[in-house]
């Protein structure tokens, strides 16, 4: 815990490089100080003898410095009440004014009205994917993801204005505000892909908390950070390092085997491919043999493998019973394995 906590004071410096600030803070803070200007000018020129449209007229000619005539009767008090309303309203008018310009010559404003319609758009999200990392293996995810037709919420420490998905929360995955902009307590998956082991530690820690019932799936770099990953809730970890030794040793080994799995598993074009279908309490195959459930036949979709525990249980046989929360692999095509699926929700 105490590695956490020096890790965590070391992400305490800015880190959203390309995140512009927010514009919208500066212009109103400016507007509120011109209408508190407006005011006291208003509320002294009453003083001085002015009714309350004179007052009003004569604030809005001294603050915007138009030059036409002063209105009631001039005195020392008055032109001293003057002088002091110009150096002030104008100096907060000049302020106003080019934060407004400077918004909107660099497109501040516009971006500001995209993130918040695009932040609309999240809330009213429900069942999403929650990415954090954007990098090599994020861009991967999301591309497979997208491709598969799952709604994908990306959260990233730098501004992804050249190519942003579609949904994109920019900020430090790490904090549990931007965490709850992506909407991670509606989502039903979290993929960590952050390039820190450290970091998908303590998000999935946060996002444990924020949403008990999450699927979270956890990128680790270290084969040491695997087991903590998991203590911290996290349901799957992948190790790309791994992963991509074991494929590249099995193309030297079974070439035309891992090619055909790879295409069975991504290709469009394929008329075959493998799906998982879960067993559901309230369905149908729970409770029964597999052969009673008779997917084959009312399917067409072929039962590989069988899920368990965690373990795999391969050609199961007829007379296999099917349990709750069971995970069926099964061959198809997408109609087939659509069929099986709508059975066994019924």
């Amino acid at each position: 815990m105490k590695f956490l906590a020096r890790s965590r004071l070391r992400r305490r410096a800015p880190l959203v490089r390309g995140a512009p600030k927010d514009p919208w803070g500066r212009f109103w803070a400016g507007l509120s100080g011109l209408a508190l200007v407006t005011a006291v000018g208003t509320l002294g020129y009453q003083r001085l003898g002015l009714t309350v449209g004179e007052a009003l007229y004569q604030t809005v000619i001294t603050i915007t410095t138009v030059g036409y005539q002063e209105i009631g009767t001039v005195t020392g008090s008055y032109r001293v009440f003057t002088i002091l309303l110009i150096m002030f309203g104008v100096g907060v008018a000049l302020y106003t004014l080019s934060v407004l310009i400077e918004s909107l010559f660099e497109g501040r404003l516009d971006d500001e009205i995209r993130r918040r319609r695009m932040q609309r758009q999240i809330d009213r999200l429900s069942g999403h994917v929650v990415l954090c990392g954007f990098g090599q293996v994020g861009r991967a995810i999301h591309r497979e993801l997208s491709g598969a037709g799952r709604t994908v919420v990306v959260i990233d420490r730098v501004d992804l204005d050249a190519d942003a998905p579609p949904n994109c929360v920019v900020g430090e995955a790490t904090e549990d505000g931007v965490l709850a902009s992506a909407g991670v307590e509606r989502a039903s998956t979290l993929v960590l892909a952050l390039d820190s082991d450290v970091d998908n530690l303590y998000v999935a820690l946060t996002a444990r908390s924020m949403s008990p019932g999450l699927f979270i799936v956890a990128r680790s770099n270290d084969s040491s950070a695997a087991p903590k990953l998991r203590q911290a809730g996290v349901d799957r970890v992948v190790n790309p390092h791994e992963i991509g030794g074991s494929r590249m040793a099995a193309l030297v080994l079974e070439p035309d085997v891992i090619d055909f799995l790879g295409v069975v598993m991504n290709a469009e074009e394929l008329s075959v491919r493998l799906a998982e279908t879960p067993v559901t309490a309230d369905g149908p195959f729970a409770g029964r043999a597999l052969a009673a459930c008779e997917i084959d036949e009312s399917t067409g979709a072929t039962v590989l493998a069988v899920r368990r525990d965690g373990a795999f249980v391969t050609d199961p046989p007829d007379d296999f019973v099917l349990a709750a929360d069971d995970v069926l692999i099964a061959l198809g095509t997408r109609e087939q394995l659509a069929s099986l699926n709508s059975k066994a929700s019924a």
